[in-house]
């Protein structure tokens, strides 16, 4: 059967797991290690893709991430031929280091970000690895150290996960690793990773159970998310078959209004990057979002990168707009 085509556009939340080749390794100690990981940072700084979680393994990775302007593709092409290439220089080796197709899962964000954090972040326990989560805490091969402070990745977005638990840093970060405790028993997740329907259900029971109740329900293997959110998404991409990336020309006028729009309210950028829920930087989201969704043509998880806030929010914004 014919593998479909990637789905991605701006703004786009995936799930990447990138193989070693014949299931064979694809770090051989700590200094490809961080080889790896320096370069997915820079990689990702470059290309304006937004990093949450990620777990580099033996023979694979895990990684979580928001494609940016130039999409996921442009992303892992640099990562990976630009790793593959000094590993073989420094291995003497020749051939492809990894299988020649990553796979990249769209995720529904409201449903399943936190999921992902949690079960990308457990690999390295969940593969015997490490034994206990205190070893996890510091471990430097997986961005969950970041997210508790015991490492600095500036081109993680260690802000944007926290939210998910708390609006003060503390605080949030102390219930992020609850949420990782009350996983350590989940083992693996098929309805995370499985294909298809399987996925999109959550998991073969629950496939069984729709055929004896006779439930129709639409799956993709390229898609993580409810029925209704698959088919959003693949109306969605036939449309970008037509009109592909936003220009770069388009998201600098984006980004130009929101900065003025900053400076005429007195408000500051980073505040608004940041899901500040000042009443005046609502305000400015309330007024700038139709605009950039109605007359830049950005999609919701775009424009939710954009201001700062989930993909949600903004759906809440424009129906507000519609009504009002």
């Amino acid at each position: 059967m014919p593998r479909g085509a990637r789905l991605d556009a701006p703004g786009t939340l995936h799930h990447v797991i990138v193989r070693g080749i014949e299931k064979r390794k694809i770090v051989k100690d700590n200094q490809d290690r961080r080889h790896f990981v320096s370069r997915m940072g820079r990689v990702a700084t470059k290309t304006e893709t937004s990093i949450y979680a990620w777990a580099l393994m033996k023979n694979h990775a895990h990684i979580l991430v928001r494609s940016g302007a130039a999409g996921l593709p442009a992303f892992m092409r640099k990562l990976l031929t630009g790793y593959a290439v000094t590993y073989n220089l420094r291995h003497r080796r020749h051939g492809h280091l990894f299988q020649n197709r990553y796979k990249s899962i769209v995720c529904e964000e409201d449903a399943y970000f936190r999921e992902l954090v949690r079960y990308i972040h457990l690999n390295p326990i969940r593969a015997g690895v490490l034994n206990k989560l205190s070893q996890l805490d510091r471990y430097p091969w997986c961005g969950h150290g970041a997210l508790l402070g015991y490492a600095e990745n500036d081109w993680q977005d260690v802000d944007y996960v926290l939210k998910w638990f708390g609006r003060k840093l503390g605080g949030a970060r102390r219930k992020y690793r609850k949420y990782i405790k009350r996983g350590l028993k989940q083992g693996h997740r098929p309805d995370l990773v499985g294909g298809g329907l399987i996925r999109s259900a959550g998991g073969w029971s629950a496939v069984k159970g729709l055929r004896r109740t006779g439930e129709l329900r639409k799956g993709d293997a390229r898609i993580l998310g409810s029925s209704d959110f698959v088919e959003k998404m693949i109306k969605e991409s036939d449309l970008r078959r037509r009109y592909q990336f936003a220009a770069d020309d388009v998201l600098e006028k984006v980004s130009a209004l929101i900065h003025e729009e900053c400076g005429k309210r007195e408000v500051s950028v980073s505040a608004v990057k940041a899901g500040s829920r000042a009443r005046d930087i609502s305000k400015l989201r309330a007024d700038v979002a139709p605009i950039l969704i109605n007359e830049f043509g950005l999609s919701h998880a775009e424009s939710a990168r954009q201001l700062g806030i989930s993909t949600s929010a903004i759906s809440k914004i424009i129906e507000r707009h519609y009504k009002s």
